[in-house]
């Protein structure tokens, strides 16, 4: 049986890497070995980037929220209670929403969580 050589599976795998490393700079696009590690690096990055982004919107959707609360004289954490006691199932990306682009709604829902809290 004849000898396999690596010859054009190392090539194939070297050509994926550096198509990966498309858009680096000198050696982490031109040299295997370096091009290997950068681009192992941002596929850890990626991982990291897609569970923060998760976070890093709910903030932001508590920000927008607790900004709109704070104009009908209630602050997010009231807000919120006041909605859960009348039973308004609202998450907190529809809620940051509406209190971008609806205010009179978000208005609305603010009175209710107020006559929740009330009673």
């Amino acid at each position: 049986m004849a000898r396999v050589k690596k010859g054009v599976t190392a090539r194939r795998r070297h050509k994926k890497i550096i198509a990966k490393a498309k858009g680096y700079y000198n050696a982490r696009r031109k040299v295997f070995r370096v091009a290997k590690q950068a681009v192992t690096k941002a596929h850890q990055y990626a991982y990291i980037g897609r569970k923060q982004r998760k976070r890093q919107f709910r903030a932001l959707w508590i920000v927008r929220i607790n900004a709109g609360a704070r104009q009908f004289g209630l602050s997010y954490s009231r807000l919120m209670n006041g909605l859960k006691k009348a039973n308004i199932n609202v998450d907190r990306k529809v809620l940051a929403d509406i209190a971008v682009h609806d205010i009179a709604a978000f208005g609305a829902l603010a009175e209710k969580a107020k006559t929740a809290l009330a009673a």
